[in-house]
């Protein structure tokens, strides 16, 4: 049996050819997951030194950006209030060192630098608080390091 110009026997050319439908499955798997999967991977930022100013901005009714800010052993804001269905835009730093960002019960998980922004969109569809904590040893401290997102109960914020 020839392939490609070179005489193969029949067994050869079964292996081979079971390699190719192989391959073929697993090249077609890979795209799917890539497509339909997609990753929200954080985003970076140009720092700039208002990004070192703790708040929170309003832009409509259901849609928020945070700027958060990391330091020796907290967050800042330390309490987010929003209602539910909102859309939050996440822009972390820090002022010294290097703090994780994860918000439980979210798929959020970034790093904080000095330096450098980071950005995550969440939306929040359940009532609820989401407890936010420092992932990364920072000192001392690092284990009282947290903060929360008080999601659909009423704003003192607004």
């Amino acid at each position: 049996m020839q392939f490609l110009g070179i005489e193969l026997d029949k067994y050869e050319f079964r292996a081979l050819l079971t390699a190719i439908v192989v391959m073929t499955i697993f090249i077609f798997s890979m795209l799917y997951v890539v497509g339909a999967r997609r990753s929200d991977v954080p985003e970076c930022v140009n720092f700039d030194k208002s990004y070192l100013t703790p708040r929170i901005d309003k832009i409509d009714d259901s849609t928020y950006e945070v700027y958060m800010v990391a330091q020796m052993w907290g967050f800042q804001p330390s309490e987010i209030r929003i209602p539910v269905g909102s859309t939050v835009d996440f822009y972390l730093t820090s002022k010294d060192v290097v703090h994780g960002f994860y918000i439980d019960g979210k798929d959020i998980n970034m790093m904080a630098e000095y330096g450098n922004v980071t950005k995550r969109t969440a939306k929040f569809t359940s009532a609820g608080v989401y407890k936010i904590f420092c992932h990364e040893y920072c000192g001392v401290g690092h284990q009282n390091m947290e903060a929360q997102i008080i999601v659909g109960f009423p704003t003192s914020q607004q």
